[in-house]
């Protein structure tokens, strides 16, 4: 999950922030059905064969946000360092963390009622990325307009006393 709540605005735009974070929620929905699409009508056969049966057994065909290994979304996913080039680009990495998880997905599905919605889904990653980094570049530019910088170690000398 992506750090969709962003505390910083850095361009006119006010909905740019917000608006991806609902889409994120919205692609968690798209995967969250397809899975379920998937699940619902499986065998007792089918569930045992597949491996499902351990999910199945704690959730039956519900949606239980999960990575792929069986680990449980949590809060910690959602990384802000309240550092707005640091958010950026952590922003700008876990867009390439989902595009990357779409292509894997992608090699391994041979069915188009998958694969259709997935491509969806990583070229909206890929335009997250985007428009992540044309702000990071916005943000950047009026860094340097100001010449202001977080850090300096020309300035900020007492963070290099030796103690």
């Amino acid at each position: 999950m992506k750090d969709i709540f962003y505390t910083v605005k850095v361009t006119s735009d006010n909905h740019f922030y917000s608006s991806i974070g609902v889409e994120e929620l919205n692609h968690l929905e798209m995967v969250g059905t397809i899975v379920y699409q998937l699940t619902r009508n499986l065998s007792e056969e089918e569930i045992k064969k597949s491996g499902f049966d351990a999910y199945f057994v704690d959730h039956t065909t519900g949606i239980y946000p999960s990575s792929a290994a069986g680990v449980p979304f949590t809060a910690a996913y959602l990384q802000s360092k309240g550092d707005p080039i640091t958010d950026l680009h952590e922003d700008m990495a876990a867009e390439q963390k989902a595009r990357t998880t779409y292509d894997n997905i992608l090699r391994l599905c041979d069915d188009p009622d998958v694969k259709d919605p997935i491509r969806f889904l990583r070229a909206r990653e890929v335009v997250h990325y985007q428009r992540f980094g044309e702000n990071l570049r916005i943000l950047t530019d009026k860094l340097d307009s100001k010449n202001y910088y977080q850090f300096n170690p020309s300035f900020d000398k007492k963070c290099f006393k030796n103690k």
